[in-house]
């Protein structure tokens, strides 16, 4: 058994108990009160759902098994000569709650080296897609097709006990996971690139391969690593991370769980922000003809744009009532390595100049910059400017923390997801109380 394997069944038979006994002592202790507007409004905020791979402060951004992003990248081992940490180093955290060792990373390392190979067939499916098909459409396939693959499935069929259901679960996860680079770096070249793919190289870690294969020198490399760090996990709730927990639920496997992730990503009100925000933006370009604008030309264009009726992209948050962390690693890095890009000149304005305007206009209850402001910026300086790919590259790192979820999920037997819906005549009768709530059936 590898060593992250033990490390995480050691961790399994620890939280075991603690889950049993909420449910057993304390199941029925309140948690929250629903309201008909939650229920209608797409259940925002409402508290019903369990994860400890991460969690949203509104202070302090996304923490990862209770370390804040500044923490992960500063504690987490980084590849010699690196300034991002290794992706696979965020795998063991988040699988673990332990910050990885360099001996204990190198091991993970390997494990995804030798699991990256793609059977055959994954590459057919991919050159069978019509001409101008959607990238995520395609990466949603590939990962399906694979489901073929699953040792999960395999052992479900034979009859495994249910307290051993996170083991091939621990297996499919990291196939998977290996396997995620060459298929999207593989659906790059068939899409933009005519065709002409580049081998992944095994002696390279995770964002080093990926940035190999896209043909891209560095410090796209930690431009990699970056991103797919701070897309890993955003709790439970967001559209992807529900999907992946939701189908997985049903005991689907890994491939079939992750592949309906991806398309709830796809959707434009969930994984497309990044590509309005820099949309938007070069818009702007445009308008000034390529000169660069002064503070006065971007503080009317943000007013333009709000006047309009359309939200200035990028800004604001559901939960966060600061600036994004993940949108501060961004800008830290851009500041080093492309402080004289004209795009990022531009983003950088905006990052002076927004948060005052949607202070003033009063209707923004965060008006800081959230990390779509800038994710699309650095794609697009390191020359990756096919804005449909863009998704790709979140669903790439939120697959690696929806992956932990799962595992976890199975690791303490969490059961198929299945909430009560109401009529809207229901409702209806609550709200004007000719029926209590406690009269409503719960199943």
């Amino acid at each position: 058994m590898a060593k992250l394997k033990e490390k995480l069944y050691e961790k399994i038979q620890e939280w075991r108990p603690r889950t049993a006994r909420l449910l057993n002592e304390y199941g029925n202790t309140v948690v929250d009160q629903i309201t008909i507007g939650q229920i209608i409004g797409g259940m925002r905020g409402m508290k019903s759902l369990v994860t400890d791979i991460s969690y949203l402060d509104p202070n302090e951004g996304i923490r990862y098994r209770g370390y804040t992003l500044p923490e992960v990248f500063e504690k987490l081992p980084k590849p010699k000569g690196a300034e991002m940490p290794y992706v696979e180093g965020l795998f063991y955290l988040l699988l673990t709650g332990d910050i990885p060792t360099e001996s204990e990373i190198s091991d993970v390392v390997d494990e995804f080296s030798k699991r990256r190979i793609l059977p055959r067939y994954v590459y057919e499916v991919i050159d069978s897609f019509p001409c101008c098909s959607h990238p995520m459409a395609m990466f949603s396939a590939a990962i399906t097709t694979m489901q073929r693959e699953s040792f999960f499935a395999k052992k479900y069929a034979a009859g495994i006990p249910k307290q051993d259901y996170w083991d091939p679960t621990y297996e499919d996860a990291l196939n998977l996971l290996a396997k995620l680079p060459e298929v999207a770096t593989y659906i790059y070249a068939k899409v933009y690139r005519d065709g002409k793919r580049i081998q992944s190289n095994p002696f390279l870690d995770y964002g080093a391969n990926f940035a190999h294969m896209m043909g891209k020198d560095k410090p796209y490399d930690d431009v990699s690593r970056m991103n797919f760090i701070i897309h890993a996990d955003h709790e439970s709730g967001n559209v992807s991370a529900h999907t992946g927990h939701l189908v997985a639920s049903s005991l689907a496997d890994v491939y079939l769980s992750i592949s309906a992730m991806i398309n709830g990503l796809a959707g434009p009100l969930h994984g497309l922000a990044n590509q309005e925000v820099l949309r938007w933006i070069l818009e702007f370009m445009d308008k000034m003809g390529g000169a660069e604008p002064t503070d006065d030309e971007v503080r009317q264009y943000v007013w333009d744009t709000l006047h309009q009726g359309f939200v200035v992209p990028g800004y604001g948050h559901a939960v966060l009532r600061k600036t994004d962390p993940r949108y501060m690693i961004q800008r830290e890095f851009s500041l080093k390595h492309l402080p004289e890009d004209s795009v990022f000149k531009i983003v950088d304005k905006l990052y002076r100049i927004v948060p005052p305007i949607l202070q003033e206009q009063g209707k923004a209850k965060n008006p800081w910059p959230n990390l779509d402001a800038q994710t699309g910026v650095l794609q697009w300086h390191y020359g990756v400017r096919e804005f449909d790919f863009y998704t790709v590259l979140f669903g790439i790192g939120r697959s690696i923390g929806i992956a932990a979820n799962i595992i976890w999920d199975r690791a303490l037997l969490y059961p198929l997801e299945r909430p009560k819906s109401l009529t809207t005549d229901i409702l209806e009768q609550i709200a004007f109380g000719k029926i209590r709530k406690e009269d409503i059936p719960s199943e």
